[in-house]
């Protein structure tokens, strides 16, 4: 006796559940390419958390490029409003990018181990959309577009990246439009190259803190420290990671490991927002 399917039969007041071909939902979100994306490459359980989890991290910085992306380009058209509101939708995600250590957070050094092997040479600085991040907030290094030079298009956009202007320079052309007194010297420095601190800088950033904490200057100061604050925390977390997973051990892909993040943990983004308010 054969069985045959029951008929479709839909529930009160229930969703539409009959599509021909996929459902709009996966046309939209493609959630079956992102749940078949991981590939563990050894037979220890964890490594799962720690795949997805890194994948996670890109998405995020993905959308974060995007975010800062779009306010620069609201400053070069003075857009205060636009670019502030791209940039309070970042610190969000930002929020969400450093909550994502929590699967990684307390992994022990034998927990490390049982699947560290399958990273082979592979290392988180390899990242080509972190680097674009880095790159957006000054953080500014010809020598990291080494790695990627087997991609072209990963490299073409690094490169790209690498001679734009910075969020920060952007910001301090938007200042200098405004009357603010941003030393010709920054405002003509070549953007391939790191961002360094200037007093003249720090003088502006002072004036700003000084005056109406409701001005436009004084707001997208306060956004601008936000999100700097947040990607300390984010370099924390990642240094206080590691440093409890492996110790002062050589890091993947030959870093120095903990050396190496603490190196990157010491600096502020954004400096003569910080300093600045020694003066105020």
């Amino acid at each position: 006796m054969s069985h045959q399917p029951a008929p479709y039969e839909a529930e009160p007041d229930a969703p539409n559940l009959d599509f021909q071909g996929t459902t709009p939902y996966e046309d939209y979100v493609q959630a079956s390419v992102l749940t078949h994306l991981q590939h563990p490459l050894s037979d220890d359980p964890g490594e799962m958390a720690f795949l997805v989890t890194t994948q996670v991290m890109e998405l995020w910085f993905t959308v974060i490029v995007h975010e800062w992306q779009t306010a620069a380009q609201a400053l070069r058209e003075d857009d205060l409003p636009t670019a502030l509101a791209a940039l309070k939708r970042s610190t969000y995600e930002l929020e969400s990018l450093n909550a994502s250590w929590k699967p990684l957070a307390h992994l022990t050094p034998a927990q490390f181990n049982a699947y560290r092997s399958a990273l082979g040479e592979g290392s988180g600085f390899q990242s080509a959309m972190y680097r674009r991040m880095e790159f957006l907030l000054g953080e500014k290094s010809a020598s990291m577009l080494v790695p990627h030079r087997g991609a072209p298009r990963v490299h073409a956009e690094l490169e790209k990246a690498l001679t734009e202007p910075s969020l920060y320079d952007e910001v301090l052309r938007h200042l200098a439009r405004h009357g603010f007194a941003i030393p010709e010297s920054v405002l003509d420095r070549d953007p391939a190259r790191r961002y360094e601190p200037d007093p003249a800088v720090e003088r502006v950033w002072q004036e700003i803190y000084s005056g109406p904490e409701d001005s436009g200057p004084a707001r997208l100061g306060e956004a601008l420290t936000e999100v700097a604050e947040l990607v300390w925390r984010w370099r924390n977390d990642h240094l206080v990671a590691t440093r409890r997973a492996m110790g002062a051990k050589t890091g993947t892909g030959g870093s120095a490991g903990v050396a190496w993040l603490e190196k990157r943990a010491a600096k502020n983004v954004f400096p003569e927002l910080w300093t600045a308010r020694s003066h105020v």
